[in-house]
């Protein structure tokens, strides 16, 4: 049987407050297969962007584990986990997170700039054609709309042929059109790179277009379909 991409087994997370611990995860188990896409949705506070970080080893869970590509990332110090998502991860915020004094095209190559890569724009430019921004590659984030951060944030996501993209509501700061136009590009992008995708989601149209559906209420696993 073939190894998932993604593992997360028995994961709990727990910070302290004034009136004692709170726990934001507890006991959160699934799996993703290689090429599979899962939607994890619930309330606000029910720990989703909590689970994504800890997912893609942005923090340290309190407990449990977490595995991407069979490497177990709380048996890693700061570094590994950076190597491992360096390696094989690509992330799509809400905030699109470009840097602002950088243009569309140097913000899709700055992935390959960390991991010491060069010579790939014409690599970088054929994923802004992708997007259908290849006319705006000089153009600053300040200079495109909401709907064009978010797919220039698409075109660095892929850049490095992630095996895991983690999307953390995507399209949460988009109008309609421009939130169907990303989500399009997520999933068309998503099966011809061969991609394995974890999304965050208020969204029940883009959450119904995943394989699976996570559903999180204060920090537990209540539904899976």
């Amino acid at each position: 049987m073939t190894s998932p991409i993604l593992a997360v087994s028995d994961l709990t997370q727990t910070y302290p407050t004034a009136s004692g611990p709170l726990t934001v995860l507890a006991g959160v188990d699934f799996e993703v297969p290689a090429g599979g896409t899962l939607a994890i949705v619930g309330p606000s506070g029910s720990g989703k962007t909590t689970l994504l970080g800890l997912c893609a080893g942005l923090d340290r869970a309190e407990a449990g584990g977490v595995s991407i590509v069979g490497e177990a990332l709380e048996q890693l110090d700061e570094d590994g986990r950076a190597r491992v998502r360096n390696a094989h991860v690509g992330f799509v915020f809400q905030n699109f997170q470009l840097i602002p004094t950088l243009t569309a095209l140097e913000n899709v190559l700055v992935p390959l700039e960390l991991r010491g890569e060069s010579g790939r724009e014409a690599e970088a430019l054929a994923l802004l054609e992708r997007v259908g921004l290849g006319a705006r590659a000089d153009h600053y984030p300040v200079q495109l709309s909401g709907g064009e951060q978010q797919r220039v944030a698409l075109a660095r996501a892929f850049i490095n042929r992630p095996k895991l993209l983690f999307c953390d509501e995507p399209t949460g700061n988009l109008d309609g059109a421009n939130a169907r136009a990303v989500t399009e590009l997520i999933f068309g992008l998503n099966r011809e790179h061969g991609t394995t995708l974890v999304l965050v989601t208020h969204d029940p149209e883009l959450a119904a277009r995943c394989d699976r559906i996570l559903r999180l209420r204060d920090g537990r696993v209540v539904n899976e379909t």
